[in-house]
């Protein structure tokens, strides 16, 4: 299919979704607790684009279907009113339903912000169908990012670049201005990270960065490999992830047990926690975040913040070791 064909295609497809979804759309309700206007902003590496430093994590509220109580367009419009211009998906995001939540927002606001996906798929068939399916649910004709999900420990990333292989689709996407740029995530294994910046030439890296010691790997390898390949730095786990065990008054033992999120002895606020992290020398941190109030914190936290100094880093650190 050529590029002319997929956008046809592709505006067929959000044009419909547009009409489908009408009863999904958010109402952009007041929010007295947040205020209207700029989050600071870095640099994303050598895309050159500007990004607030708070991005909306795909995952928690963007993930759950709308209800009465909570519908998740609400938040994705209350974020982008409160300044965050980068917003995180994925179609393994609750089964495609986040970025259907962010369609019906994306419909109206598309040109305010910057947009990443992901995928799962490893082959270049399997990569196209995704994306042909997660742009009609995200009612849109193109990515500000693309990104591989979830680079695993014992992953041959090398297979990556194979005829049948997914990075001929990326390049393929990226050609055809299907996306801006593209990226990889993951938070199982520092080394598969820095396998993986090292073999391809992506923009952004999306990795897990926060105090707690088996992170440490992150922080001094992956994160100074990434520097010096002058890419966009993306924080997630900010929290330890799931229930997000590093912060007080949330169970200090994380959901489930799953191995790739963080838990500590000695919690801290949610504040602190980003001050840290963007006390790193990278761009932004990616949350997710439940409800209109936890929005209203984390906005807070880093509207007038001042990231950590090294002394203060070391000492969150020590508390969490």
């Amino acid at each position: 299919m050529d590029r002319r064909d997929f956008m046809q295609k592709m505006a067929a497809a959000v044009a419909g979704a547009i009409v489908l979804d009408m009863d999904l759309k958010g109402t952009q309700p007041e929010n007295p607790g947040l205020k209207k206007g700029v989050l600071p902003k870095r640099i994303l590496g050598k895309t050159g684009v500007e990004v607030s430093v708070l991005a909306l994590g795909g995952v928690s509220g963007m993930g759950m279907k709308p209800t009465n109580e909570f519908n998740p367009a609400d938040l994705a419009n209350a974020a982008i009113d409160a300044g965050i211009t980068y917003l995180d998906t994925a179609p393994g995001y609750s089964n495609g339903q986040s970025e259907t939540n962010y369609g019906s927002v994306m419909a109206k606001r598309r040109n305010e912000v910057f947009l990443a996906s992901k995928t799962l798929s490893r082959t270049y068939d399997g990569t196209m169908r995704e994306v042909e399916e997660s742009l009609k649910r995200l009612q849109t004709d193109h990515y500000d990012l693309f990104q591989v999900h979830s680079v695993l420990e014992k992953e041959d990333v090398s297979l990556w670049s194979k005829p049948d292989g997914m990075m001929k689709a990326f390049y393929k996407l990226r050609d055809e201005k299907v996306t801006r740029f593209i990226g990889v995530t993951g938070h199982e294994s520092a080394d598969a990270m820095n396998r993986a910046i090292d073999m391809y030439d992506f923009d952004t890296i999306l990795t897990t960065f926060n105090p707690v010691p088996r992170r440490l790997p992150w922080r001094e390898s992956v994160l100074q490999n990434a520097i010096k390949k002058n890419m966009g730095i993306i924080a997630m786990k900010v929290m330890g992830g799931g229930g997000g065990a590093l912060v007080a008054g949330n169970p200090p033992k994380n959901v489930n047990g799953n191995w790739y999120w963080d838990e500590t002895p000695h919690q801290a606020v949610p504040s602190d926690l980003i001050r840290y992290v963007l006390g790193l020398p990278l761009t932004c941190v990616n949350i997710g975040m439940k409800s209109i109030k936890e929005l209203e914190i984390n906005v807070a936290a880093v509207r007038d913040m001042k990231p950590f100094t090294r002394e203060e880093q070391l000492n969150l650190e020590k508390l969490m070791a």
